[in-house]
């Protein structure tokens, strides 16, 4: 009570940010005297003047820094890695299905993704290109530069800062990709990535590089959250792309070599051919599994299996008689530097 006497009596009017406590006039109460009714009023600050494409990009850049739930995702190439990885992402949870696009010329390709309940269009419209905050490249390496440069003409290379751009178009190193966006503000926010062919079952091997702006604004956060939900993904330097191709880039065709050997000498040793194959491939699944949930060295796993005299060992004689081992080592390296050579092409 002293309080607002107190008020009264200085003509008190206080602001605090948007809200603002004021005096009306008096008005009669039940008694017939006189009395104030102190009530807050809302008085919001005029906004600064933005412009549409402003106030899209801003609202881009804080759904990065928030999880990967809510962020817009563009699939620009919606052939069926890209499909596998957006399925694989909403699956997961970490993307809703209504913030997932793709853009191809394919209507078929486009009629999968509708089908999916994601949105699709036949090429990149400024609409899409603003709302978009993670782009994810998923062309051929010689539309790439043509994608991007797309990117440039609608929002200019002052707001390119704002999206984040994921390429795994083969071949086309980090260095390349910078180049392509120019120069923006802060630098690119640009991550290659390296997946393989299981990510269209969910088991990917991949790894990723990043450039300086994307490793400053944390970007890896991203890509491993949306990448770990279809596989698992590592960070490499750029410069050990190449290598990771040699090993999980190429490395499940040498894998379906060895099933379709196993396979082979089960039909060889009179099993039928459906089963042979059934336990090759279960039988390099589980093994697969071993090492990563056991966390044992190969070779330590392999000595279990080899006792003194038994049949494991004399198997395991004649893959080195052959070389086994020196072939995989030579097929990994060969790979990347086949890899080395596309790159400069």
């Amino acid at each position: 009570l002293v309080f607002l006497v107190f008020l009264r009596h200085r003509g008190f009017r206080r602001r605090c940010s948007d809200v603002a406590w004021t005096r009306p006039a008096r008005r009669r109460n039940s008694r017939g005297g006189s009395r104030r009714d102190w009530r807050r009023t809302s008085q919001p600050q005029p906004p600064a003047a933005t412009s549409k494409l402003d106030t899209q990009l801003e609202a881009s850049s804080q759904r990065l820094a928030c999880g990967t739930m809510g962020r817009k995702i563009l699939f620009v190439g919606a052939g069926m890695m890209a499909e596998a990885l957006a399925k694989g992402f909403v699956d997961a949870g970490v993307a809703d299905v209504d913030d997932v696009t793709a853009v191809d010329p394919s209507t078929q390709r486009c009629d999968v993704f509708r089908g999916l309940g994601m949105k699709a269009n036949a090429s990149v419209t400024k609409e899409i290109a603003e709302e978009t905050d993670v782009v994810i490249v998923a062309v051929k390496p010689q539309y790439v530069s043509v994608v991007i440069s797309t990117f440039r003409e609608m929002i200019g290379k002052k707001h390119l800062q704002q999206k984040l751009f994921v390429s795994i178009a083969a071949g086309i190193t980090l260095k390349q990709l910078e180049t392509m966006l120019g120069d923006v503000s802060g630098g690119p926010r640009v991550v290659r990535v390296m997946p393989n062919t299981p990510c269209l079952v969910g088991a990917t091997a991949a790894a990723m590089s990043l450039s300086k702006a994307a490793k400053e604004q944390k970007d890896d956060q991203v890509v491993k959250e949306l990448f770990d939900a279809v596989g698992v993904i590592h960070a490499v330097d750029d410069k050990l792309i190449d290598a990771v191709t040699g090993v999980s880039g190429s490395g499940p065709a040498y894998i379906y070599m060895v099933i379709e050997a196993m396979a082979d000498g089960g039909v060889r040793a009179g099993l039928p051919r459906d089963v042979a194959q059934s336990l090759a491939a279960q039988t390099v699944f589980g093994a697969a599994k071993m090492v990563k949930e056991t966390g044992k060295h190969p070779g330590e796993l392999k000595d279990a299996v080899t006792s003194p005299g038994g049949t494991t060992i004399a198997a395991v004689h004649e893959l080195e008689k052959a070389g086994t081992r020196a072939a995989f080592m030579n097929a990994v390296y060969a790979a990347k530097q086949r890899g080395e050579e596309l790159s400069k092409l």
